[in-house]
């Protein structure tokens, strides 16, 4: 069944008419669905599975989605990597837990695909595997028959993305103790503040919970003494008059004081035409911005 256009009443409708049982959409398309109006909205007639991908999704998000009557099933990859190659693949014993607890542990990645070969998070020079403790940072390591062989007619860039051989995803993540990996940022959208590394989808993610907004997105901006600190842009649900001090009390309350945002920005957010923020725009917004 294809859609000219993703809506959420095209997809409500989809799945009404035509009984679809399995779709695949970006994190951005479940929040379409979870704040659709009443008048978008079909019943559904059945538990509709979901993949989801293209960016690490919210854990509030997936919990949202998932008291909606969809089943979300979370995987991870690059375009070097066939699309997705690690699924949080999931455990019965995991049913039982509460819904935000269940949400939590299905933001993580997960583990390989049985075609992919090798799958590690490891020093980034060094290439020594982090301690799985599910703290220690490090980047996301690929190898196997999906990895790409190289770029096109560009043998330094290929070099360098399979330096010790492996696949260098450019990802940042943790290794947990029953092996499941959990992105937490690019290695581009690290903010460095006054020497501390913040990770943008830390603090999306303390935003997602905040009950107004709809969207949002975290990159880095200049700062003249802290060299830079986190800039949100958010996008308010319909009606919604929250203030930018508003969300700044908010996220106090959920992440250390370093981490939040120093600057936030309504308005709508710049997307592709699968749903997927173009973060690479609001950098460059949050570089012309006066310096703080």
């Amino acid at each position: 069944v294809c859609l000219r256009k993703i809506t959420a009443a095209t997809i409500y409708g989809a799945v009404a008419t035509h009984k679809v049982t399995h779709f695949c959409g970006a994190p951005i398309v479940l929040g379409m669905l979870i704040h659709a109006a009443e008048t978008e909205r079909k019943p559904l007639p059945h538990t509709v599975e979901v993949m989801t991908a293209a960016a690490p999704p919210p854990a509030a998000v997936l919990e949202a989605i998932e008291r909606q009557g969809f089943r979300i099933t979370h995987v991870y990859g690059l375009t070097e990597v066939y699309g997705p190659a690690v699924v949080c693949s999931w455990k019965d014993e995991w049913n039982d837990l509460a819904p935000a607890e269940r949400a939590r542990i299905k933001a993580r990645q997960g583990v390989r695909y049985p075609v992919l070969e090798g799958l590690t998070v490891a020093d980034p020079d060094t290439l020594i595997p982090v301690p799985a403790d599910g703290a220690t940072l490090g980047e996301v390591f690929m190898r196997g028959n999906v990895v790409m062989k190289g770029y096109l007619k560009d043998p330094d860039a290929t070099a360098k993305a399979f330096r010790g051989d492996w696949f260098h995803t450019g990802d940042l993540g943790v290794m947990h103790s029953d092996g499941y990996i959990e992105l937490k940022d690019r290695s581009k959208d690290i903010i460095i503040s006054g020497g501390e590394n913040i990770s943008s989808i830390e603090v999306e993610n303390a935003l997602y919970r905040h009950p107004d907004i709809l969207e949002a997105a975290v990159v880095a901006r200049p700062d003249a003494k802290w060299g830079e600190h986190p800039c949100a842009f958010v996008a308010l649900k319909p009606g919604a008059t929250t203030t930018v001090d508003d969300i700044i009390a908010f996220c106090r309350k959920e992440i250390a004081s370093f981490k939040v945002p120093r600057t936030v920005v309504f308005g709508a957010l710049p997307k592709t035409s699968t749903g997927k923020i173009q973060k690479f725009v609001l950098r460059e917004q949050a570089r012309n911005m006066e310096s703080a």
